[in-house]
């Protein structure tokens, strides 16, 4: 049996760490992948700073960090080969897990907090155009086997239609169907959210579900792999991968980029960052706004054609 990270450290900060993913998770509304995650950034800190001080981690010797310890963990995980992104987010986390130990234990953590996270330029997301997106509906169409032909379509459709994560897609039941013309969707951290059913796609689902050899229960997957189980996002990847082989598509064009390109097909059309928001499930506008940068070209038509001095 593995042996838990959490008993690698000194008992009082395996407490510590542990009612702080608690309580991230509980009053945060943190998802199970971000408080793994979480796990993984503050005690790979941890162990940095055991090694650098010569003795483990505790509560007390964190309450007198400063800014170069700080430092010499963001040296030594760039030199390790963690990229700027990635760094910025493990300091995300070991930051907010040293303001909860600060608020707690009347530390003065300032210093250590006051340390600046690396720059890095987020990247945008690479959405279908429409005709990549129809192209590539119909190219999973033309699969050998009929019910996953059409398997492949109902979900890449609805993935397209309503903005879903594919771990969202995969996630719905047989008790989901069949869909109105919106369906609650359970996304990251809990958040409940409607979203919209095209019609197609209801009518994708219905066709798929009248091939599929294990028909609709309510109490099995929807969509379902090659031996019945729940279909996994690695098939629909895999699908998706031979449709761009195909169609000559970039290696950006995933079961994610249908997502972005739901979001950005609907900017595009007029629709405002505050329903996008609510649609894809994000929990900051700040997220969503990264689709603002997208289509600069038609920005600057709307502008040269609605501005009164343009």
């Amino acid at each position: 049996m593995t042996q838990s990270p959490l008993l690698a450290l000194a008992p009082a900060t395996s407490h510590a760490l542990a009612r702080w993913l608690e309580t991230e998770a509980s009053t945060r509304d943190r998802s199970d992948h971000t408080i793994t995650a979480y796990q993984a950034d503050v005690i790979a800190f941890l162990h940095f700073i055991g090694r650098h001080h010569g003795e483990p981690a505790t509560p007390n010797s964190l309450g007198m960090l400063r800014q170069s310890d700080m430092r010499a963990f963001s040296a030594s995980e760039r030199g390790r080969g963690l990229g700027a992104r990635s760094l910025a987010r493990r300091q995300s986390a070991v930051r907010s897990f040293l303001r909860w130990l600060s608020d707690r234990e009347g530390y003065d953590l300032s210093a250590a907090l006051s340390a600046r996270s690396p720059k890095y330029a987020r990247s945008l997301p690479r959405p279908l155009t429409p005709d990549q997106a129809q192209d590539t509906l119909a190219q999973v169409g033309l699969h050998d086997t009929p019910w996953i032909a059409a398997r492949d379509t109902a979900v890449l459709t609805l993935l397209w239609g309503s903005g879903l994560r594919i771990s969202e897609a995969m996630a719905l039941n047989g008790s989901d169907w069949p869909f109105r013309e919106a369906l609650t969707i359970r996304g990251k951290g809990g958040r409940e959210r409607q979203v919209p059913v095209l019609p197609v796609a209801r009518q994708a689902i219905a066709a798929y579900l009248d091939l599929c050899p294990w028909g609709h229960r309510a109490d099995q997957p929807l969509f379902r792999g090659v031996r019945g189980k729940r279909l996994s996002g690695d098939a629909v990847a895999g699908a998706m991968r031979k449709a761009r082989a195909a169609l000559g598509l970039p290696a950006s064009a995933t079961p994610h980029a249908l997502r972005h390109s739901f979001a950005t097909h609907l900017l595009s059309a007029g629709g405002d960052l505050r329903t996008i928001q609510e649609l894809l499930g994000h929990a900051s506008l700040s997220t969503t706004q990264v689709y603002t940068g997208i289509d600069d070209a038609q920005l600057m038509a709307v502008y040269r054609a609605a501005h009164p001095r343009s």
